[in-house]
């Protein structure tokens, strides 16, 4: 096989030292021949027989390193999958394309979430890869495109009842007849169930033999080829003992005919499959109720008060839409007149309508109540919170736990293996069976292809992650991955930060102390310092004077401490005591004795110091939400330890504690030592939640195991995070652990279920109680088992919708 060389394209490289690194990290990959990085033209090469393979193992080497490489990451609708074997397939070729770093394909949602590198394949590439091996890829993402693949899926649901209803129609005469002996002495009774039987498995089955044609291609197998096989031999050699009787006469032998079952089973499997998409529809109604709540329409307000309906597609950012009494928000914005009530439960999976008036955040789906209002368009399209929770959640309901890596190995092997049993079944009765050796064994052969199912390990655990994830969004729980869904019930440590996830994140200033003469210039320079950070607690201070800015003031931030400004030559420090005692400002006893009494309230204190003393002493308080209380009690009482950090002094962090029933906190925390902290849970094997709301808690979420952030926080700590609680209500933390043991408990349930069906179906399937017993397994019997199981799987996943 000759060496393939490949380009990848490389994101914050930007020096010779960084480009070295890069350089000699690729030479750790195995498989890679050659390598290096031009930096000039911004990227990497790399070469490799097996450069397929290759390509993956090369950017997580560059991710790892603490670099990136330039990729698109899509979800694709996958058509003309049949089961799990199909995923498996289908994932298998695509992950094999030239350019695809990786690629996740899911039975259930029938989606591939692919991430490939744009300079090497594209999407048409991937649809052709797919294509040629009878599957195909909903490239097209318009929104027209969409209605069509919806309008698709009707269609193919509504062949598949019509094929199901004709398929039991022509059965039920055919059991009648095979069954009945008085019927079956009838001269004419084979061929009419000849006549019978091949509508049934030459144009309603025809779909399995098409299917199982395209995959022997490929040298491939999956659920097509077991069925086609398991009703072709049947049908083939019922019409040879039909035309050809006298073959098995001249032996001894009566020639058995077997239309009932082949007409049978394509009509079991028919109507299991009918079935399996009601209740895989089922699963994703979460999805479903969330795309409805966006309206199609909405009405802009122009200059002058004119008022004109346009479609949502159309709505630019500062537009002012009015919105009516019971109306849906189309879009994220902000009241600029009018005021009224708003159902958000839909999103925060709180029950209580919030006021709104001027000035308040509006959020797309949410309904209005009672009065009418105008908002400016501040987020639209995909930009708006609905939009991204959709996302979130068909990503979610994409991704896999970590078990599925095990079933979907068994999955890509399991029809070969099932087909060489049912070789193996015919052989060991062509042996050991007598007289009608031959016959009972191809029966045994054909019941063995057609109990195996696939299908029910392919949806056992994908249909449970679907409904757990759409259940969490239902509550205004929002979950990344089914990694995190799976490892939430694990958590036996939780970490949470004091401001924005215990406190309320609204800090007002209770005190200001002047230790100095207050003047006009100390007062504005303070003001314009705060003014000039982001910080929650300058905001607090600010809101609290009413100053002037400076120009002319230059400010430097002290991540977790403070902040530090320049003022016509003289250095001024806001912050904390330890940031004051480190820059070397001396605090006298009248002072400290200021800041205790204040810190006991209890407040975050705050000393504003010129170069060598300190100025005034700030309290802020911050209130504890009304809900942390008992939630933390909850927390504790399911055996999890909880665990406060806090950048507050020892007294204001303890008079926290006290008042929410914390037992272990840590006062004075910088937001490196955080991550610190959990990483030291984590060596003495506790399995640790991060909860967090703002960007210094990023690299403390990102440590965690399960990492969840405030809806109201940053947007930085709900991209690092694996979960957001949209509410920012402690008490939903609890039902995401429970939501999570739930679902755990359910894939659990699914997957031995798929296990023991197969493990005790195939070998009975196969004949092992003949000789004990004389029980023989019917195929038509096989392929009711067959439908049945993959049914039961959907619907013990379906009762995680109910669950409380």
């Amino acid at each position: 096989m000759s060496d393939k060389k490949i380009y990848l394209p490389l994101e914050r490289v930007e020096s010779e030292h960084c480009a070295l690194i890069v350089d000699k990290g690729l030479g750790k990959v195995p498989g890679v021949k050659e390598h290096g990085v031009e930096l000039n033209n911004n990227r990497a090469f790399i070469t490799s027989d097996q450069i397929e393979s290759t390509i993956g193992e090369a950017v997580t080497a560059i991710r790892d390193l603490g670099y990136d490489v330039t990729t698109v990451k899509k979800n694709f609708p996958v058509l003309n999958m049949s089961c799990a074997s199909c995923a498996s397939s289908s994932q298998s070729i695509l992950q094999h394309q030239p350019g695809v770093v990786n690629v996740s394909v899911n039975y259930a949602n029938t989606t591939a979430s692919v991430e490939y590198i744009p300079t090497i394949t594209d999407a048409g590439k991937l649809k052709a890869a797919l294509q040629s091996v009878g599957y195909d890829l909903m490239i097209d993402e318009t929104e027209e495109a969409k209605d069509s693949l919806e309008d698709l899926q009707n269609e193919q649901s509504r062949k598949l009842k019509f094929k199901t209803i004709w398929s039991i129609a022509l059965s039920v005469p055919l059991v009648i007849i095979g069954m009945t002996p008085a019927l079956m002495e009838h001269p004419y009774a084979n061929y009419i169930m000849w006549a019978l039987a091949t509508p049934v498995v030459a144009f309603f089955g025809r779909q399995f033999f098409i299917g199982a044609y395209k995959q022997a291609k490929h040298k491939s197998a999956n659920m097509d080829t077991l069925v086609a096989l398991s009703t072709g031999v049947a049908y083939l050699f019922s019409v040879f003992n039909t035309l050809f009787p006298d073959f098995w006469h001249a032996r001894g032998l009566h020639p058995h005919v077997y239309f009932e079952s082949a007409a049978v089973v394509i009509a079991f499997i028919l109507l299991g499959k009918v079935l399996e998409d009601r209740a895989k529809g089922n699963t994703s109604s979460a999805i479903k109720k969330l795309i409805g709540l966006q309206p199609k329409s909405v009405t802009v307000v122009h200059h002058g008060g004119h008022q004109m309906e346009m479609l949502i597609s159309q709505v630019k950012t500062g537009d002012i839409i009015l919105v009516k009494p019971g109306e849906k928000i189309a879009v994220d914005g902000t009241v600029t007149s009018g005021n009224s009530y708003v159902d958000e439960s839909m999103i925060s999976g709180e029950p209580v309508a919030l006021a709104k008036f001027e000035g308040e955040k509006v959020f797309a789906g949410t309904i209005n109540q009672k009065g009418a209002f105008q908002f400016r368009a501040d987020k639209v399209g995909s930009e708006t919170l609905l939009a991204q929770i959709i996302k979130m959640v068909q990503d979610a309901q994409g991704s896999k736990a970590p078990v599925q890596k095990l079933v979907d190995k068994i999955a890509g092997i399991f029809v070969p293996v099932v087909i060489g049993i049912a070789l193996l079944s015919l052989l060991a009765w062509v042996i050991l069976g007598g007289d009608n050796g031959f016959t009972q064994g191809l029966m045994a052969m054909v019941t063995v292809l057609v109990i195996a199912c696939p299908c029910a390990l392919g949806l056992a655990t994908p249909t449970a992650i679907m409904v757990g994830v759409g259940k969490g969004a239902s509550q205004g729980i929002l979950i990344k991955d089914a990694g995190s869904l799976e490892s939430a019930g694990k958590i036996n440590a939780i970490v949470l930060d004091k401001t924005g996830t215990i406190t309320e994140g609204k800090p007002e200033v209770s005190s200001l102390i002047w230790l100095k003469n207050k003047t006009e210039e100390l007062s504005n320079i303070l003001f314009s310092i705060e003014k000039s950070s982001e910080h929650p607690l300058a905001e607090a201070v600010v809101k609290h004077m009413n100053g002037k800015f400076l120009n002319n003031i230059e400010v430097s931030n002290i991540s977790g401490q403070g902040i530090e400004g320049h003022y016509e030559q003289k250095r001024y420090i806001i912050g904390n005591e330890i940031l004051a005692l480190s820059k070397g400002i001396a605090i006298n006893d009248e002072t400290k004795k200021t800041i205790t009494g204040l810190a006991a309230e209890p407040s975050t204190v705050v000393l504003f110091c010129d170069e060598t003393s300190v100025i005034a002493v700030i309290a802020i308080k911050d209130k504890i939400k009304s809900t942390s209380v008992a939630a933390i009690k909850e927390l504790q009482d399911e055996g999890i330890e909880v665990y406060m950090l806090t950048g507050d002094n020892e007294q204001t962090a303890r008079a926290v504690a006290t008042e929410t029933g914390i037992r272990h906190f840590k006062s004075q925390v910088l937001p490196a030592d955080k991550a610190a902290f959990i990483k030291d849970l984590q060596q003495k094997g506790k399995i640790v939640a991060m909860v967090g709301d703002g960007i210094n808690d990023s690299n403390a979420l990102a440590q965690a195991d399960v990492s969840i952030a405030m809806g109201k926080g940053s947007d930085v700590a709900m991209d690092v995070a694996k979960m957001t609680i949209i509410s920012s209500d402690l008490t939903k933390i609890k039902q995401a652990i429970h939501l999570s043991k739930k679902t755990t408990k359910t894939i659990r349930q699914n997957l031995f279920w798929a296990f023991i069906y197969n493990l005790a179906g195939i070998p009975i399937a196969a004949g092992v109680l003949y000789p004990f017993t004389g029980f023989l397994l019917d195929p038509m019997i096989a392929g009711a088992a067959m439908a049945l199981s993959s049914i039961s799987v959907v619907s013990n996943s379906l009762r995680l919708k109910w669950v409380k």
